[in-house]
């Protein structure tokens, strides 16, 4: 059994209970709706001690034994809310619990790490005021892939069919060249490849490689600005999903308590495993083991058997359309998620 949730949107969780002292699912179904999507499975653990504090936390709460708000929502599609500057407020959390949001993501990409403590403190109050738990995300940033740097402080602008090199030179690129940080890239980079920059904008395509270097052909053209995003949809790349800040964050996480963690980057089986890994060693004593979400955004999670062995080792799924949407054809996305959930 396979739950849905919309990134941001929507979570379907059935009966769910993620910070009261046990929980499980208590009945199956599936929702489709837009947004990014995530399937759940119904073998989460339960949840049977505390989660471990910190020193800034005085006073942990509880969820009360006894729900107040019962009758609240009869429905199986729960409400998911990321907290940003504008909801920042106990007053807004409130407001955006009555309203029908069932679990507050935490977004871990921005801000510091002692602000999303704020957050979560205000978000324990407001489930103990009502006796209703309340489930929090915490979600990892992962690695961020760019180019390097022009010499024009706007860039460049390529042309369709023209030729241009990424390479590790650390000279500020022009219109022929730039360099492209991440020997993992051009390494993994096979002719036919694609390369997309900036979200997609401007599309090339490998037609060679040497020592350190990739020469590819525009096919979309555009302009290349400083330190664009790059996505890599033919390969899959030797790195970690976890970072430096992510290992820092995961631990943060695993110290103040949230139930769930989703690990960007996905690209297959093995990356479960190291995060899994991670938290069974920096798992404070005696704290709740959050359950583990991987973020489907990357085409190799379909590559051969990737996708059914990522499902069997994480708790649930979230496919990030978005980005998803970026690396596949936008049209493909649908097909993809109903053929393969």
């Amino acid at each position: 059994m396979r739950l849905l949730f919309t990134q941001s949107v929507i979570l379907s969780l059935g009966c769910v209970a993620l910070t009261a002292d046990a929980f499980q699912i208590k009945a199956p179904f599936v929702t489709h709706t837009g947004g990014s999507a995530l399937y759940m499975s119904s073998t989460i653990p339960q949840k049977t001690t505390k989660a471990a504090s910190l020193d800034e936390v005085d006073d942990p709460l509880t969820v009360a034994a006894v729900p107040k708000m019962a009758q609240r929502w009869r429905k199986k599609t729960k409400q998911l809310a990321t907290l940003g500057p504008a909801s920042s407020t106990k007053e807004m959390i409130e407001t955006l619990f009555l309203a029908g949001a069932d679990v507050f993501r935490l977004n871990f990409s921005h801000g510091r790490q002692e602000q999303k403590l704020e957050l979560l403190k205000l978000i324990r109050e407001v489930e103990e005021k009502y006796a209703h738990p309340i489930a929090v995300l915490g979600d990892l940033q992962g690695p961020k892939l760019r180019v390097g740097e022009f010499s024009n402080p706007e860039g460049e602008l390529l042309e369709q069919g023209q030729t241009f090199r990424f390479d590790l030179d650390e000279a500020k690129g022009d219109k022929n060249r730039v360099m492209l940080p991440h020997p993992e890239i051009i390494q993994a980079s096979e002719v036919g490849h694609v390369l997309l920059i900036d979200d997609g904008k401007v599309k090339l395509q490998v037609t060679g490689k040497g020592d350190g270097y990739i020469e590819c052909e525009v096919v979309v053209p555009g302009k290349i600005k400083d330190r664009k995003g790059v996505n890599t949809p033919d390969s899959i790349l030797e790195i970690s999903p976890l970072t430096p800040k992510d290992r820092s964050d995961l631990e943060y996480m695993l110290k103040i308590g949230v139930d769930w963690v989703a690990l960007s980057f996905v690209q297959r089986p093995q990356d479960i495993v190291e995060i899994n890994q991670l938290i069974d060693e920096k798992l404070p004593p005696d704290a709740f083991r959050p359950a583990v979400m991987a973020k489907i955004e990357k085409p190799s999670c379909f590559f051969g058997d990737n996708l059914k062995e990522i499902v069997k080792l994480c708790d649930g799924i979230m496919v990030a359309r978005g980005d998803l949407g970026v690396e596949c054809a936008p049209e493909d996305v649908p097909i993809l998620q109903k053929n393969h959930y």
